[in-house]
């Protein structure tokens, strides 16, 4: 009896889709812009800039939003911030003039 019910069980957990990750970055000139970077889409406000997505990996994601909106200050991948290493790697893809980055979309 417990069987049929633990394979349909198993079966409706495996086709389940995987949960998306969410991020956050603060970018240095912050914009209120929606930014289409690699894998994700960003929607910005004074504060922050979020998105979420089941692609890529947090570091390609920093680095593809500081090529198109300039240097981030800081940045949270399912709620964990990144390091001063790891944000200084990003921002070597950093555009200068957040505005000429954000016109190229």
């Amino acid at each position: 009896m417990f069987r049929p019910v633990l394979i349909l069980s198993a079966l409706a957990f495996a086709a389940a889709p995987a949960a998306a990750s969410t991020y956050s970055a603060k970018l240095a000139a912050p914009t209120t812009q929606r930014i289409i970077a690699r894998d994700i889409v960003w929607n910005c406000g004074i504060e922050a800039c979020q998105g979420a997505t089941e692609e890529s990996r947090p570091a390609v994601l920093c680095e593809s939003l500081a090529r198109r909106a300039g240097k981030v200050d800081s940045f949270l991948a399912d709620g964990r911030a990144f390091t001063p290493a790891e944000l200084d790697r990003c921002n070597v893809s950093a555009k200068s003039g957040s505005g000429k980055a954000l016109a190229a979309q």
